[in-house]
């Protein structure tokens, strides 16, 4: 079942979004050769409590971390660990914040140094792509429309779209209805109504879209060993268009 939000439940969840995109550009700071994921998941834990905020993925389902963590061919859901970052890695930080119960969820892929042109046109083709998928987010639009803007995109471009996990609704579950592809077909699927809230969240290979799963049950990783990035918003369907909760650019 899909649970519309209403303006003031989004103005909450935007709360949420703001501390989150504030800490993602405090992350891009810190970010280098030599630093640890642990280290960088401690960040965030201190920076959340500060703030009265809590990170919602700790303690899901017996993750035991603040952040997913995932670095070169981890598709998603990497746990954050001591070894150290290394110039030419990209890792990307997935975080889920909780203000007064309220949610908001984004993941950002981050250079490491200096990257291969390879690797830096994946990860700018990969934000194009989620952008171009919130463009599709509107009034009347179904989800198809937004998978195949994303799709048709990326693959245009020589990569491929992550099948095996997708967006999601959200609001005061990490997890809501509806799944929110990263392909398809334009005019299939559920039409988009305003009060919808979800994630979109195109994860890209720079390979083949399959993905094995590490044995400690959690980390996706590329069959092929290619990199792998993820851009992630939360947006609200509203009258006026899109609306992107997490949106760095309305922070300072």
């Amino acid at each position: 079942m899909i649970i519309l939000k209403t303006e003031e439940q989004i103005q909450r969840m935007r709360e949420a979004g703001m501390i989150l995109a504030a800490l993602h550009k405090e992350i891009a700071k810190i970010i280098k050769p030599g630093i640890s994921t642990m280290e960088i998941d401690r960040f965030v834990e201190e920076y959340l409590e500060a703030r009265g905020a809590y990170p919602e993925q700790k303690g899901y389902q017996g993750y035991e971390y603040a952040t997913c963590a995932s670095i070169n061919d981890e598709i998603c859901h990497g746990f954050p660990r001591h070894e150290k970052l290394k110039e030419g890695d990209v890792v990307t930080i997935d975080m889920v914040v909780n203000v007064d119960g309220w949610l908001a969820d984004s993941a950002w892929t981050y250079p490491v140094g200096n990257i291969s042109e390879d690797a830096q046109r994946l990860l700018d083709v990969t934000k194009k792509s989620l952008y171009l998928g919130i463009e599709q987010a509107v009034i009347g639009n179904r989800l198809g429309d937004i998978g195949h803007a994303i799709q048709s995109y990326v693959e245009s471009n020589g990569f491929s779209v992550v099948r095996d996990f997708v967006g999601h609704g959200i609001g005061q579950d990490m997890h809501e209805d509806p799944q929110v592809l990263h392909y398809g077909t334009p005019g299939r699927g559920q039409r988009l109504v305003e009060g919808m809230v979800m994630t979109i969240e195109p994860m890209i290979n720079m390979g083949g879209y399959q993905m094995k799963l590490d044995d400690n049950g959690w980390t996706a990783r590329t069959v092929d060993g290619s990199l792998s990035a993820q851009y992630e918003h939360t947006i609200a369907i509203t009258k006026d268009g899109p609306i992107i909760l997490t949106d760095q650019d309305a922070v300072e």
